[in-house]
C-alpha cells in the first residue's frame, strides 16, 4: 500500500517534510482547549511534526504510527516527554484503553485510514464534548508559480499517471472536504480555519521533500531517476539554484456529540 512507503525513508522523512507553523499549533490549542490535564490521541504523528509541539503543553499523548522505522524516529525526538507514549498499530485494528481521550488529532494522515473505519472509531474513543482535530495539507499556487509550471513537463514525461495540463490550484480553488464529519450524527459544530506557509528550497531540499511523497517513491527506479533529474536542472538552470513552495494547511475541528 502506498501508505506504507513513508516507513521505507524515516530519516529522509524527519529531515525534509516541513514543520507546521505555530500559529496553526496555538489554533488547534485553542479550539480543543489542550491544556496539561488532556488526554490526547495522536493518529499517524509520523516522525513527530505535530506530536513535539503539542507535548509541550504537558498533555498526555498516546501516538500510533503504523510505520516502526517511523515510530522509532519519533520516541528519539520525544524522549524529553515523558508523558507522550508511541505505539506502532494499525489504527484501524488498535485496541483502545477504556478511558476515553479529551483530544483525537491527525495531522495530515487521516486520509490514509479506511473511510469505513476512522469517524467512527475517532468517536468512540472520544468522551462527548470532546474535539477531533485534523489537519490537512495542500500544495497550492504561489513561491515560484513559473517552475512549477515548467516542472509539470517533467511530470507529464517521467509519470505516465499524470493528467495533462494538471496545474496548481489557487488557494480560493482550494478546500477540504469536510461532510464525513457534517454528515455524522457522532460530531457536531465542524470548523475549519486556515494557515499559510512558504518554504524556499535548495535543489537538494526540494528533491529530499519529493522523495517523502508516496507517489513518487512508488515509482519505478527509470522513471523516478528522470523524473528527479528534469526537476533538478529546472531548479539549477532557471532558477538560480532554489525554489519556494507555498502549503495552505487546514485545521478541521469536530466537538464529540453525545450520541
Amino acid at each position: 500500500m502506498l501508505r506504507d512507503t513513508f516507513n521505507e525513508a524515516a530519516e529522509l522523512y524527519d529531515r525534509a517534510r516541513p514543520r507546521y507553523p505555530h500559529a496553526l499549533v496555538e489554533d488547534l490549542a485553542r479550539v480543543t482547549g489542550l491544556g496539561p490535564a488532556d488526554r490526547v490521541l495522536e493518529v499517524g504523528p509520523g516522525t513527530g511534526q505535530l506530536t513535539v509541539p503539542l507535548a509541550a503543553f504537558g498533555c498526555r499523548i498516546t501516538a500510533v504510527e503504523l510505520g516502526p522505522a517511523l515510530a522509532a524516529v519519533a520516541r528519539r525526538r520525544l524522549r524529553g516527554f515523558p508523558l507522550v507514549d508511541v505505539e506502532v498499530a494499525e489504527f484501524e485494528r488498535w485496541e483502545p484503553p477504556q478511558e476515553p481521550y479529551d483530544v483525537v488529532v491527525s495531522a495530515t494522515a487521516f486520509h490514509w485510514i479506511d473511510p469505513a473505519v476512522r469517524a467512527q472509531k475517532a468517536a468512540d474513543v472520544l468522551r462527548p464534548g470532546g474535539c477531533l482535530a485534523l489537519v490537512t495539507t495542500h500544495h497550492v499556487a504561489g513561491g515560484s508559480t513559473d517552475f512549477f509550471a515548467r516542472a509539470q513537463r517533467c511530470y507529464e514525461r517521467w509519470d505516465p499517471a499524470t493528467p495533462p495540463g494538471l496545474r496548481l490550484l489557487d488557494e480560493t480553488e482550494t478546500a477540504s472536504d469536510t461532510d464525513e464529519l457534517t454528515r455524522s450524527a457522532r460530531f457536531e459544530h465542524v470548523t475549519v480555519t486556515r494557515h499559510a506557509q512558504e518554504i524556499t528550497y535548495s535543489a537538494d531540499q526540494y528533491i529530499d521533500v519529493l522523495l517523502t511523497y508516496s507517489g513518487h517513491r512508488a515509482l519505478d527506479d527509470r522513471a523516478r531517476h528522470g523524473l528527479l533529474m528534469c526537476i533538478r536542472e529546472l531548479i539549477d538552470t532557471y532558477h538560480g539554484g532554489s525554489v519556494t513552495k507555498r502549503y495552505l494547511h487546514e485545521l478541521i475541528s469536530a466537538t464529540r456529540s453525545g450520541n
